[in-house]
């Protein structure tokens, strides 16, 4: 690992951030899941510190809203730069406590810049309208700040996925309370921290609290806190959702997907392969947007299944941080045994293990199931690992049924020739996210980004969207005298 200058033990170890490093009373290890190796130790929140941090925040949240749109765009600027300037460390934190290859921590690590540059621009984007009124009357809707945003993010992409809701938020003139998933909450939030105050956020508008599932109600039910952004499991959403709904807060949920890869008969079936094999190993396939299900239209069906497999054999699995992989561990034992669990009951049900299906501790290999059919658990489920799901079908609405035969809704794509031919298929597919010559995984920042169906509530976050996201709306009149009514 690089040496330390940016985030050292000393600093944040046993501690948690609430504007400030603070010891903490519970503490859990940091652990490297290819090794086991401890990297240091959190300090977990209790509810009540959620509660005291939540309060902290709301009390400067209107001091931090009215320091004007320079200088909140001079924070963002200033945070940007430290991520490329220490650019080294955060990948090392990502790849040791995350699990990543050095290839995606390094992709994870340019969006979260581009996230932070593209947040610069919202403190000066125009705050509302003007609206037709009578005579007299100045009629306008602006946008305000929420005030108190908590974010709860995930442990596969940690850094980015907690950014890309904390950057506009803070830029927005909301305070914010981060409760990052505790398997990576150095790279996915004391890294966020540390940016944010060498970056110069005045103390206390930014806290970031590793923590449980008790942490996290504890979050959904304060009443300094206004809204939650969630990204994670739909389980784990549908709870967020009902106790953040209980206490009337607005809830943006980013979820789960069970995405599909339509490869119709005119593909090119190298370059078919190449985007299945991306788009279901990378990051062992732990992504909301993975590739959970190829389709292969009949004619190209043999062929593909067999290239793939050759594919999938040559990949490397290993320790990212001490050689050049192309996978490497998953999170933690019990996502391990998640997949295997599926992968085995795919085959009781008649699926083909054409590649893979094996694993040593958390390593596991890349694994194509071939022959799937719509009753197989491994068609429905999510599986969150490195396994491809290989279905034939015959028509181009017998695709079309296939991929909407979920209740999951995120990212699809369609591999072809005949971008016309996509099309008119793609306006007939249930999903948040469309690919035309592309697989699932794809985010630019600059889009805006939700599922329908269980992926999501009906929000979407980055780009056009963080306006309405991370603000609400205001209707303000004004007029030179006040009216004389007649009652």
């Amino acid at each position: 690992m690089s040496v330390q200058t940016f985030l050292p033990a000393a600093l944040w170890s046993g501690k948690q951030f609430v504007g400030q490093w603070q010891d903490g009373r519970i503490l859990r290890e940091v652990r490297e899941p290819a090794t086991g190796r401890a990297l240091g130790q959190v300090a977990m929140a209790s509810p009540e510190q959620i509660a005291a941090s939540a309060a902290r925040a709301a009390h400067v949240q209107r001091a931090w809203a009215n320091a004007g749109h320079e200088v909140r765009a001079r924070v963002l600027r200033r945070a940007a730069v430290l991520a490329e300037t220490h650019s080294g460390e955060i990948v090392d934190w990502l790849v040791r406590e995350g699990g990543s290859t050095r290839l995606k921590a390094g992709s994870e690590l340019k969006v979260v810049v581009r996230v932070l540059h593209e947040a610069t621009a919202l403190p000066s984007r125009a705050v509302g309208e003007v609206l037709p009124s009578q005579p007299g009357r100045l009629s306008l809707a602006r946008r305000r700040p929420l005030g108190v945003v908590g974010v709860i993010s995930p442990f596969n992409f940690p850094l980015y996925l907690a950014l890309r809701a904390v950057a506009p938020a803070l830029a927005l003139g909301n305070a914010v309370v981060l409760k990052p998933d505790p398997r990576t909450a150095v790279c996915g939030g004391l890294v966020i921290a540390r940016l944010f105050e060498l970056a110069g956020l005045p103390e206390g508008v930014l806290h970031v609290l590793p923590g449980d599932g008790a942490a996290g109600a504890a979050l959904c039910r304060d009443p300094h806190v206004r809204m939650i952004q969630f990204t994670g499991s739909t389980a784990a959403g549908r709870k967020v959702g009902e106790t953040a709904g209980q206490h009337l807060k607005k809830v943006s949920l980013e979820l789960g997907g069970k995405n599909t890869l339509i490869i119709l008969d005119d593909a090119d079936i190298d370059l078919a392969v190449a985007n299945t094999a991306w788009g279901a190993y990378l990051h062992q396939g732990q992504i909301c947007m993975a590739t959970g299900r190829v389709l292969v239209q009949r004619g190209l069906y043999a062929a593909f299944v067999e290239k793939l497999v050759a594919r999938a054999k040559q990949l490397k699995v290993g320790d990212p941080a001490q050689e050049d992989v192309a996978l490497g561990p998953l999170i933690n034992a019990q996502q391990r045994d998640h997949a295997i669990g599926i992968v085995n009951a795919a085959r009781a049900a008649g699926a083909t293990l054409a590649a893979g299906g094996t694993f040593r501790d958390l390593f596991f290999a890349p694994t194509v199931l071939a022959d799937v059919g719509r009753d197989n658990p491994a068609f429905g489920e999510e599986i969150f690992g490195p396994v491809a799901v290989v279905v034939p079908f015959d028509s181009d609405d017998e695709a079309v049924e296939l991929a909407n035969d979920t209740p999951y809704g995120l990212s699809m794509g369609v591999i072809t020739a005949n971008v016309g031919r996509a099309l008119k298929l793609g306006e007939r597919l249930h999903t948040g996210l469309l690919h035309i010559n592309d697989q699932t995984v794809n985010d630019e920042v600059l889009n805006p980004f939700g599922g329908v169906g269980i992926s999501g509530n009906g929000t979407s976050i980055g780009g056009p969207a963080n306006l309405d996201e991370f603000t609400q709306w205001q209707w303000l009149t004004i007029k030179a005298d006040a009216p004389a009514y007649p009652l």
